[in-house]
C-alpha cells in the first residue's frame, strides 16, 4: 500500500495543503462508488481460509452465528470487506485503524479511574491504514442494521450521514486543538445526556448506563462460577464454556495447564510495574475455554479465575488468540513480532482509557505450536448497544456517538489537520458514504445469500450452540 505523509513537524498550513491534495488522488465524491471487480475473491474462500487456522469443532458455531442474519454475517466478514477496500484507491491519509469498526464495536467501558466512558472495544484487526476504511465499515454497518429494522432508504441515508457528519465535524474541531488536548479527550458517559433530547431515548440511555455499571467482575463471578467441594470454580456451559478439567485427558490437561499458568505469569512482564505488582496479589484457581463473539468464534480463547484475599475477591482475565490482521495483506504486517502485542499497541493508541490489565504473551499449545495472545479483563463495566430494538431516532443518535468517537480515536494517531482539510466543511463526503453504505449493504446481502446457499448444500457446516 502506497501512503504519503507530510514532513514531520510541518506547519498547520502545510498539513492542510497535504490533506486537500489527497482529493486529487481520491475525490470525496469518489467514495460513493462500490463495484466489485472481476478479481474479487470468493467470499466463502476468504472465510474458509480463516477457518483453517481455528479450532475445527468450533467453526460450525461461527458459521451458525453468521447465518442468523445479514448483520451477523457482516460482523464476521471483516476479512471480506478488507479485501474489497484494500484493492480500491485510497486517500493515503493514515491513522491507527480499528480494522473492524462496525457499530457493535462501540460501547460503554470502564476507565482506570472507575468512570464510565464510550469507546471502541475490539481491536483484533488493528493496524495503521487509510482513515476512510474504518469510516466505511462503520457506515455500512448502519445501513445493514437499518435494513434489518425496516427503515426506509431515506431513513438509512439519514442515519449514515449522521455518523459521517459527526466524524467530519469532530475531526474539524480536533484540527484546531493542541496535541495534548487531543490526547486527553475522551467521551464520558455523563456527557451522553447532552446529545439525547427525546425523553424516551434519554430514559433508555439512563437505563443502559446503570446496567453497564453492574456488568463487572463481581457479576461475572456470580454468573460464571460455582462451588465444587467448597472451592470456587468456573461453571461449565459446553460448548461455550468448557473448564480445562473437562476438556482433555490427564497428561495433556496437565501439560496445557502448565503452559496456561506460564502464560499468565509471563504476560505480567508486558504490564507497567505497578500493575504487575497488583496482578501479583491474585492467584489463578481455575481456567476454561470460552467461545466469544461472531467473527472470533473458533479462535482460541481462555478465561482465568483469579482470587485475591479470599473467595469474595475475584478477578476474571480473558486470553484471546491474536492472528494476523485482515488488513495486513493490504497495509503490511505492522512491524510486530507478536500479534498480541500488535493488538495491545493499537488499542492503547486508539482508546482514551484502557484496561489496566491489558497485555500480551505467547504460549505453546498441546500441538506444540506457538500462538500469540492478548489478555484483558473479562467484564469491567461493559454496556453494548441493541440495534435491533432501536427506533430511527435512537439509531441516529447512536450513529452520531459512534462517528464522533471514531474521529477521536483516529485523531490520536493520524493527522487531524490533514484529514479535516480533506473532508472539508461541506457534506460531499457524508453523501458519498451514504451511497457507498447502501451499495455495500447490497454486496453484503449477496455474500450472505451465497453463504446461506453453501450451508443449505453442505459446502459449509453451520450449527448453533
Amino acid at each position: 500500500m502506497t501512503t504519503t505523509h507530510p514532513a514531520r513537524h510541518s506547519t498547520p498550513a502545510e498539513r492542510a495543503a497535504h490533506g486537500k491534495a489527497a482529493r486529487s488522488q481520491v475525490p470525496r465524491s469518489g467514495h460513493a462508488r462500490f463495484v466489485p471487480g472481476e478479481e474479487r475473491p470468493d467470499p466463502l474462500g476468504v472465510l474458509e481460509r480463516q477457518s483453517a487456522t481455528r479450532v475445527p469443532e468450533l467453526v460450525p458455531i461461527r458459521y451458525g452465528r453468521m447465518l442468523e442474519s445479514p448483520f451477523r454475517f457482516y460482523r464476521g466478514a471483516a476479512g471480506i470487506m478488507a479485501a474489497d477496500l484494500g484493492r480500491a484507491p485510497h486517500t493515503g491519509l493514515t491513522a491507527q485503524l480499528c480494522g473492524d469498526a462496525h457499530l457493535l464495536n462501540f460501547r460503554l467501558l470502564a476507565s482506570p479511574e472507575r468512570r464510565l466512558v464510550f469507546d471502541i472495544n475490539d481491536f483484533d484487526e488493528t493496524l495503521p491504514g487509510p482513515f476512510e476504511w474504518d469510516v466505511k465499515r462503520l457506515a455500512a454497518s448502519f445501513a445493514i442494521a437499518g435494513r434489518a429494522n425496516g427503515f426506509s432508504g431515506r431513513q438509512r441515508d439519514a442515519v449514515v450521514q449522521e455518523a459521517v457528519r459527526a466524524y467530519r465535524e469532530r475531526m474539524q474541531r480536533f484540527s484546531t486543538m493542541r496535541t495534548l488536548d487531543i490526547w486527553y479527550a475522551r467521551d464520558e458517559a455523563e456527557d451522553l445526556a447532552h446529545v439525547v433530547a427525546e425523553r424516551s431515548v434519554r430514559h433508555r440511555t439512563d437505563r443502559a448506563l446503570a446496567k453497564a455499571r453492574t456488568r463487572d467482575h463481581l457479576q461475572a463471578f456470580a454468573k460464571l462460577t460455582h462451588l465444587v467441594g467448597g472451592e470456587r470454580r468456573i461453571a461449565p456451559d459446553p460448548p461455550l464454556i468448557t473448564p480445562l478439567g473437562d476438556l482433555l485427558p490427564g497428561a495433556e490437561r496437565a501439560h496445557l495447564e502448565r503452559n496456561l499458568r506460564l502464560l499468565i505469569e509471563r504476560y505480567a512482564e508486558s504490564l507497567s510495574s505497578e500493575r504487575r505488582h497488583l496482578l501479583g496479589r491474585f492467584r489463578v484457581v481455575d481456567m476454561a475455554h470460552k467461545v466469544v463473539g461472531v467473527g472470533s468464534v473458533g479462535t482460541r480463547c481462555w478465561i482465568f479465575l483469579l482470587l485475591g484475599r479470599d473467595d469474595g475477591d475475584p478477578l476474571f482475565l480473558q486470553a484471546k488468540e491474536a492472528g494476523e490482521s485482515v488488513l495486513a495483506p493490504y497495509t503490511g504486517p505492522g512491524g510486530y513480532d507478536n500479534q498480541g502485542r500488535r493488538v495491545v499497541a493499537g488499542q492503547r493508541l486508539m482508546q482514551a482509557a484502557g484496561d489496566i490489565f491489558l497485555g500480551w504473551e505467547r504460549v505453546t499449545g498441546t500441538d506444540d505450536r506457538q500462538r500469540d495472545f492478548y489478555i484483558r479483563q473479562l467484564h469491567d463495566w461493559k454496556g453494548i448497544a441493541q440495534p435491533d430494538t432501536m427506533t430511527w431516532d435512537m439509531m441516529r443518535i447512536f450513529a452520531r456517538l459512534c462517528g464522533a468517537c471514531l474521529a477521536r480515536a483516529h485523531a490520536r494517531s493520524g493527522d487531524a489537520i490533514a484529514i479535516a482539510a480533506y473532508l472539508g466543511t461541506g457534506d460531499a463526503f457524508d453523501k458519498a458514504l451514504a451511497e457507498f453504505a447502501e451499495a455495500y449493504a447490497d454486496q453484503n446481502q449477496r455474500d450472505y445469500d451465497t453463504f446461506a446457499e453453501a450451508a443449505r448444500t453442505g459446502r459449509i457446516t453451520a450449527a448453533t450452540a
